[in-house]
């Protein structure tokens, strides 16, 4: 292998500049360089030329299998590795929120990694094991989101109202309230989940209606959860056709 400067005259008189490289009896150009007209120019132009090739050959001299021996080995050895600014910025948020007052780490960890991975549950355990080396079951998730809401929705709700309270400096004058349909992929009733009018049109399958109040700015304030045939008499407008109400509060 041979690497050389080549400069071509063109009819016009400008000199062009190559870094060619013979290979096999031909000729490959590696780099141009530009063109001259006058020798000062041209001279600028061989010497960029001839530090590439310094450069150049000292890369093609480069053990490259032995550095790839090197790094495979320095990876083989890591068995797990932690996504830290999930914690470090989200977590920050999440904290000063006050969200830390509900003890359960579980509710931190599924806040968090709901908002950088929203997918199922079994998913979220996989990505939980994955980043953050927890070891959490889909079991243990669905147990825990009904402690959740019989114990510790009211919580919840009071942290994100007074959070709402504090970013609109304690002024909240029109709430909007409006609810969607939650369906489930089975023909069986319960108590709760029940046929009712689906947004989605899944009229045979039973669901259940989710309630979401919020400030003028999208600021969380509450929610409910009502069965699928609507028994509370909350109308059902489904988020879908953008049927919002607004409510004027006695705040």
């Amino acid at each position: 292998m041979r690497v050389f400067v080549r400069k071509l005259k063109h009819k016009s008189g400008r000199i062009y500049v190559q870094v060619v490289e013979k290979l096999d009896r031909k000729y490959k150009v590696r780099k141009s360089f530009g063109a001259a007209t006058d020798e000062d120019a041209l001279e600028a132009l061989v010497r960029r030329a001839q530090q590439w090739i310094k450069e150049y050959q000292s890369l093609a001299e480069f053990d490259f299998d032995q550095e790839r021996a090197v790094y495979a080995g320095l990876l083989d050895a890591i068995t797990s590795h932690k996504l830290v600014g999930i914690d470090l910025i989200l977590g920050k948020i999440f904290d000063e929120i006050g969200f830390n007052q509900v003890i359960d780490p579980l509710f931190k960890y599924l806040v968090l990694y709901r908002l950088v991975y929203p997918r199922s549950k079994l998913k979220t355990t996989e990505y939980l094991y994955r980043y953050a080396q927890k070891s959490i079951s889909e079991d243990n998730i669905y147990r825990y989101m009904d402690k959740l809401y019989n114990t510790q929705k009211e919580l919840v709700q009071q942290i994100s109202y007074k959070h709402t309270m504090r970013i609109l400096a304690q002024r909240v004058q029109v709430v909007f309230y409006d609810v969607t349909t939650i369906y489930f992929e089975t023909d069986g009733e319960d108590d709760f989940r029940r046929t009712g009018f689906s947004k989605e049109g899944r009229h045979q399958n039973p669901q259940i209606v989710l309630g979401l109040l919020v400030s003028q700015g999208g600021y969380p304030l509450a929610y409910d959860v009502f069965d699928g045939k609507n028994s509370k008499g909350i109308p059902c407008y489904p988020l879908s056709m953008g049927s919002s109400k607004s409510i004027t509060s006695k705040n």
